[in-house]
């Protein structure tokens, strides 16, 4: 593997690991709250569901960092809680049983292991105008969720876009771009994290930082599997999952090749086999010790980006961080306190990057054969069209509603389609002379 940066000591990656851990965490715990709320889970039920998350962020990640010859994609890459099944999830939850919802997952976990290998296989339908093109629609799908944090998080509230919210959110993003123009060596590589606190003393002052969550959290938690119960197993529910699973299947894949890319590295398929086996193991993890489906976090990537520092070391530090976190909910909790509008701020610059790499990667692209701009135009066009519009399927099955709704994949469909169908030949003579 060929690395843009040598290996950095274990203090300065102490510290960009808690960069790391910083700019998932809001992810990473958005999904517990989210369904943990709606199906109305006691607060000593929270506090488990919140810690144990975070506990198997860590060691999900750890799983996907340890290349052998069955797992782990070797990558600097952080596994978090998969945002699309937090619908899918409240509903089995709520019409079947919070056992079925964990059995679910569980089968999720094992197809995404079996079919790794299948999966797989899709290597030869990524070339750079595929993956530049779903690089792209990656980020750009992100970036209403970071101006949404920018303006306060909730659209509908009448304090969003206040002068103190963009204001602060405003002030992070000039720390970090500040630093990335003027500072050197380290510390422009920690801008993101320098930006992140910055903005939350400044938060502070204007009275927008509560200590209330770590006063209430607790000391210690330890996983437990099957905490609310032996699981369930039900076919609708399953198949619901496997749907969900795949959708993260082709979002990883996006991730994994710009990792690639941005390691110099080619992405093979017997890397992809073991990324998705990983991957696979995480969610089964999720099933058994009650938390939920886990897969590759993008937004690390414009990290990558943007630090340029590109080696596992501070991965490893971020998921060891997890995991004590997890068990340690006060300290947990320490990372609940950056204001909305300061991690909108970060957000912001992180997405925009991942676009930026995706760009990078269309200028690769041969523009001159008029098939290539098409492949673009309308993998983008209508990754973003239903990103914004996922309800435009409403009159579909729930099952294909639920794998169309994302933009992300319906960019994949459009981008390895069309360039399936219109580059069939080049597709065809490089398989041939793979054999």
């Amino acid at each position: 593997m060929k690395q843009l940066t040598h290996e950095v000591s274990h203090h300065k990656a102490f510290v960009l690991g808690i960069q790391h851990l910083l700019a998932m965490y809001s992810g990473a715990v958005a999904v517990p709250l989210l369904i943990g709320t709606a199906l109305h889970f006691t607060s000593t039920q929270m506090t488990y569901l919140v810690s144990i998350d975070i506990f198997m962020c860590g060691l999900a990640t750890i799983l996907q960092l340890i290349r052998n010859r069955y797992f782990g994609i070797g990558l600097p890459v952080i596994l978090g809680c998969a945002i699309q099944a937090v619908a899918p999830l409240k509903m089995i939850g709520k019409t079947y049983s919070i056992g079925t919802m964990y059995g679910s997952i569980i089968i999720a976990g094992i197809f995404v292991f079996l079919i790794a290998g299948i999966f797989a296989k899709i290597r030869r339908f990524f070339p750079p105008v595929v993956t530049g093109s779903l690089i792209t629609v990656i980020g750009l799908t992100l970036i209403p969720i970071a101006v949404q944090n920018l303006g306060g998080g909730t659209a509908t509230s009448s304090s969003f876009g206040s002068l103190r919210t963009l204001l602060v959110g405003g002030i992070t993003i000039l720390i970090i771009l500040g630093i990335q123009f003027w500072g050197k060596g380290f510390i422009r590589s920690i801008a993101v994290l320098i930006g992140l606190i910055g903005g939350t003393l400044i938060a502070g002052m204007m009275g927008m930082v509560s200590l209330k969550p770590v006063a209430q959290a607790a000391w210690f938690h330890f996983p437990q599997p099957f905490f609310f119960g032996a699981p369930r197993f039900a076919l609708s529910p399953s198949l619901t999952m496997i749907i969900i699973a795949l959708v993260s299947m082709v979002e990883s894949t996006g991730v994994f090749f710009a990792l690639g890319n941005l390691l110099h590295r080619e992405t093979t398929a017997a890397d992809l086999k073991r990324g998705y086996r990983a991957e696979g193991l995480a969610v089964i993890l999720g099933g058994i010790f009650n938390t939920f489906p886990y897969t590759t976090f993008s937004q690390n990537v414009g990290l990558l980006e943007l630090s340029g520092i590109r080696t596992k070391r501070p991965i490893y530090w971020a998921a060891t961080l997890l995991m004590v976190m997890g068990l340690l909910p006060k300290i947990g909790a320490l990372a609940t306190i950056i204001p909305t509008p300061v991690l909108g701020g970060a957000m912001l610059v992180m997405f925009a990057m991942i676009s930026v790499q995706g760009i990078r990667m269309l200028g690769n692209v041969d523009f001159t054969d008029e098939r290539n701009p098409l492949i673009v135009a309308i993998s983008i066009g209508a990754g973003l069209g239903v990103a914004v519009y996922p309800n435009i399927f409403q009159a579909f099955p729930p099952a294909l509603q639920l794998f169309l709704g994302n933009g992300i994949v319906v960019a994949s469909i459009c981008a390895v389609g069309l360039n399936a169908l219109l580059h069939h030949k080049e597709i065809t003579t490089a398989t041939n002379d793979s054999h």
